[in-house]
Formats: structure tokens, C-alpha cells, sequence
């Protein structure tokens, strides 16, 4: 592969506030800043849970209407279901040495990746840049968001 072909910048969309929403997108946005890529994350609706304060310790799995997990909506509605599919995963990933979520946030900015979040949504939820982590590095429209993008590639996770 020629040094033109190479990825040098990508912008990260993330959408989903549970575990297995936020995760891929902050894991993408390590590895491409370990490989020297320049990232931009973009957290909007729930997936700015990820840079709120008070949510960003909280993010649980989602274990009603999600497939992937393999057991029926009913089960996946119990008392309890989503705190225990949470916690397991938790450690599975503590053993793997996967950071929890403030840990991993921190990582990336300290790495040099730039997390902002949607002006749309921030407004929608009457949220307030206090709200957010120090590390977010601002609150952008779609339009400044497509701004800072451009001439890179674009994941939506």
C-alpha cells in the first residue's frame, strides 16, 4: 500500500448511550490515533452519554430488543437482566485490560483524538458544556462537524 493510500484522517459518529453502542466507536478511535490517524469523534442523542458527567460511569448493555444478545425480549425485560448482562461484560473486559468508559475518553484526548458533541442534541436535552467531561473539545453543528471530516472517512457507530 502506497503512503497516499493510507487513511490519515476519520471522524467517528457515536449515537448509542449502552455499552455496546459506545465501545466500538471510542476502540476505533484509540486504534486509528495509535496508528498516528488523526480522529474526530462526534457524540450525539444518546451516545453523548459517553461525555456526560453524570451518565459516563452508568452506561449499561442493552439486553431488551437487542439480537445480538441472543435471549428473548421478555428475559432481556427482567429486573435486573441489563445490570447483570452489564457487570458481566464489565469483567470480561477489565480482564482483556479494556478501560472503562471516563478512562478510555481521557486516552484518546490525551492521545491527541478531539471529542465534541452535537449542538441539535445538547439543546434537545438541555444539556450545558458543564455537563460534559473536561476533555470535549467543543460543541459542533453538522454543518462544523462535516467541516472538521472533511478529506477523511466517516464512521457511524
Amino acid at each position: 500500500m502506497s503512503e497516499n493510500e493510507k487513511i490519515k484522517k476519520i471522524s467517528i459518529v457515536v449515537s448509542k448511550g449502552s455499552l455496546e453502542g459506545v465501545y466500538p466507536g471510542l476502540i476505533m478511535a484509540n486504534g486509528a490515533r495509535m496508528e498516528g490517524i488523526e480522529v474526530n469523534v462526534f457524540f450525539t442523542f444518546f451516545g453523548m452519554d459517553a461525555i456526560t458527567k453524570s451518565k459516563m460511569n452508568n452506561i449499561k448493555v442493552a439486553t431488551v430488543g437487542n439480537p445480538a444478545m441472543g435471549i428473548p425480549t421478555l428475559i432481556g425485560a427482567i429486573p435486573g437482566m441489563s445490570s447483570f448482562a452489564t457487570n458481566k461484560m464489565k469483567k470480561k473486559m477489565e480482564e482483556l485490560d479494556i478501560p472503562p468508559v471516563p478512562e478510555f475518553i481521557e486516552m484518546i484526548s490525551d492521545a491527541g483524538g478531539k471529542l465534541y458533541a452535537c449542538l441539535a442534541t445538547v439543546e434537545m436535552f438541555n444539556l450545558k458544556k458543564e455537563d460534559f467531561c473536561e476533555e470535549l473539545d467543543g460543541i459542533l453543528t453538522v454543518g462544523d462537524f462535516y467541516k472538521l471530516a472533511a478529506g477523511g472517512e466517516i464512521i457511524f457507530t
